[in-house]
């Protein structure tokens, strides 16, 4: 199983700080930000110890391709309103690509962006022109479309509008996608029924595309549209859906990321790939 989680990137480790937190929490794999998802403020490259955290996810025989890298939040790429934020958007999304690149990793999570109420088509469209300008010259980052709950004018939140996405941008071979069970089930889809949402996903997007899930319990009911992450076994899907997700053998390649809450200021995350791996349900909460 390739599991992990969200981990920290701070001063004065960085990204062999991110690593070694990975493995204190029995990890094969993680999700990381370059920087502050908020905002654009970044780190000079040289600072991040990033040759160190290679040479630790070697020693441990963690190929790059499961340390995932995630798009900070600022990036609305489906902006037509505000010309500054789409063209903020392109600019700070291609200077990611180049961090990913030289961090190693592979693959780079993105939402694919809310349309603020200009029409989902006109988003749809705008999120093309972005991906088209954003991965000019790209040839070894790929973006991954995070699946999303539909919340306000999030697009991104059927397998359809990826699937446009995906079919109108030129680059489209540097396009995947990252499952998030959590956002699915809130916009509606039967996430417990995994094997024929697998069916439904690989006769519209392909399952080849996929390379990332992000297993998440969620606080809502679904179709609820409102993204409101839980602890496995805490919410409305439950620990034997996700435990059932995480070992499933049709995507055992896939790599799969909690990104459950902290529980009074802890992270769960070695509990919980514990539990997963050993298909047992231990209540943490206590």
């Amino acid at each position: 199983m390739k599991i992990g989680s969200h981990v920290s990137m701070k001063a004065p480790n960085f990204v062999l700080g991110s690593v070694e937190e990975a493995l204190s929490y029995q990890a094969n794999a993680c999700m990381i930000y370059t920087g502050a998802p908020q905002n654009t403020r970044r780190q000079p490259l040289e600072k991040m110890k990033i040759d160190e955290a290679k040479a630790l996810m070697d020693e441990h025989q963690i190929p790059m391709e499961q340390m995932i890298v995630h798009a900070p939040y600022i990036i609305n790429l489906a902006n037509t309103l505000k010309v500054d934020t789409y063209e903020l958007a392109v600019e700070f999304l291609q200077k990611e690509i180049e961090r990913v690149r030289a961090i190693g990793a592979k693959y780079l999570v993105l939402h694919p962006g809310s349309h603020v109420k200009a029409g989902e088509d006109v988003g749809l469209d705008q999120i093309v022109k972005g991906l088209d300008e954003a991965l000019l010259g790209n040839e070894d980052v790929y973006i991954a479309l995070e699946t999303m709950s539909g919340k306000g004018s999030e697009l991104g939140y059927t397998f359809e509008q990826l699937k446009y996405i995906i079919d109108h941008c030129k680059h489209q071979k540097m396009l995947r996608v990252c499952m998030d069970t959590c956002h699915m089930h809130d916009a509606g889809y039967d996430v417990a029924d995994f094997d024929a949402l697998l069916d439904h996903f690989d006769d519209i997007v392909g399952l080849e595309r996929l390379v990332c899930i992000h297993l998440n319990d969620t606080k809502n009911e679904k179709g609820a549209k409102k993204d409101r992450h839980a602890n496995l076994g805490h919410g409305k899907l439950g620990f034997d859906t996700l435990c059932k997700i995480a070992n499933h053998p049709r995507v055992d390649h896939v790599v799969k990321i909690l990104e459950t809450p902290w529980i009074d200021g802890n992270a769960p995350y070695k509990e919980e790939i514990e539990m997963l791996q050993t298909k047992t349900f231990v209540n943490i909460m206590k």
